[in-house]
């Protein structure tokens, strides 16, 4: 006669070594290689003298329930109207009014793809990097055009950031020629180089590779005064600047450290840049930045189990035209994907969302952190 006992403890040993010995044999045969990053992220150096820590309180939702995901914004101060870009392929226009539940929600035009990073010129055209569909152009009469969804042969797999200078040249950014928009988070986790930065002559029909083996790259803004180019790189952390005049034309350096992964970015006047953060640099981040094995776990269960939450104190940060912060806006409870400021209100969309989320800064202010 068997033992139950002895039958109950060799089933709870088989629960338990099955799943784990699954899991080492996954882990040998996953292919995912993910490296050291070349730089030791430590954004704890990142002195901002004022903060907001509590940026929800006070906030207000526009248009939920019929934005699904507005990851960029673009403002027409004419027609009092935000363009932004959802997850079902529609560019979706807002009305801006003194209270945020009377906005009314239009479609405007879908572009079949995944609308990401957006910028509106003044003739009422809208170039919109496009995740899937590459680098559009929108005319005011809803007709699409592509411009370019590939650079040498090689399709862009994620355009993503987006700006237009005066003359007329578009620059974006590629973040990842390796990973689509869903396995966005792999690209991060993998620690390698896959994104590029390009600008697109409307006129000639030139796309030029500016910049390449860069961490995911993203948000694009180019300067008030003609002079440079701001991209970001989320992986990395950091705002880099392309000189596009004047002597150091051609040369790219360092623009500012970011405290958290930095996405779209806007200038919005008065000698001020909003980066929107979907995510400060935790602890957590630190950790798994430090060891790639632990990047590669985080990689399987993304991949085989469910997706990671990584998001955490996500906001906005505010620096000047030389790449000084000045004030940093940010959550417990937040992620942001864009920011521009209409007024005395910043307003934001986010990825993860279904609605644009609207800050009063007059009533909230960051406040001095001494």
């Amino acid at each position: 006669m068997s033992d139950p006992t002895s039958s109950r403890f060799s089933t709870r040993l088989f629960a338990i070594v099955l799943p784990v010995a699954v899991a080492a044999i996954l882990f040998q045969i996953e292919p995912f290689d993910p490296v050291m990053l070349p730089v030791r992220l430590d954004q704890s150096t990142v002195v901002v003298p004022t903060r907001n820590g509590h940026l929800r309180v006070g906030s207000e939702v526009v248009g939920k329930g019929h934005l699904d995901g507005p990851e960029d914004l673009a403002f027409d101060p004419q027609s009092r109207v935000v363009y932004t870009g959802c997850e079902d392929g529609w560019i979706k226009r807002v009305t801006v009014n003194d209270s945020a539940v009377d906005s009314v929600v239009e479609d405007w035009v879908n572009t079949g793809g995944r609308p990401l990073g957006l910028t509106l010129l003044h003739n009422g055209e809208l170039i919109i990097a496009d995740a899937g569909k590459g680098l559009l152009r929108v005319s005011s009469e809803k007709e699409i055009e592509l411009l370019v969804d590939e650079f040498e042969g090689l399709k862009f797999k994620l355009t993503d950031g987006v700006d237009v200078a005066e003359d007329g040249t578009i620059y974006f950014t590629d973040a990842s020629h390796k990973y689509p928009l869903k396995d966005a988070v792999l690209d991060i986790l993998e620690g390698k180089p896959n994104g590029r930065f390009f600008s697109y002559n409307p006129a000639t029909k030139k796309t030029t590779l500016i910049a390449q083996n860069l961490y995911f790259a993203n948000g694009v803004a180019v300067s008030p005064d003609q002079q440079f180019v701001v991209f970001c790189e989320s992986t990395l952390m950091r705002c880099s600047k392309y000189y596009v005049q004047g002597p150091k034309k051609g040369s790219i350096e360092k623009f500012c450290d970011v405290p958290g992964t930095p996405d779209n970015i806007h200038y919005v006047g008065e000698g001020q840049y909003l980066v929107a953060i979907f995510t400060a640099f935790t602890p957590e981040l630190d950790f798994a930045f430090r060891y790639p094995f632990i990047r590669k776990v985080a990689a399987i269960v993304t991949k085989y189990v469910v997706n990671l939450p990584i998001s955490k104190n996500g906001g906005f940060l505010v620096v000047d035209l030389e790449g000084k912060p000045t004030a940093h806006y940010y959550d417990p409870k937040l992620s942001l994907t864009s920011a521009i400021k209409i007024g005395n209100h910043i307003y934001a969309g986010s990825i993860e969302y279904p609605f644009v989320t609207r800050f009063d800064i007059e009533k909230y202010p960051a406040l001095p952190t001494v």
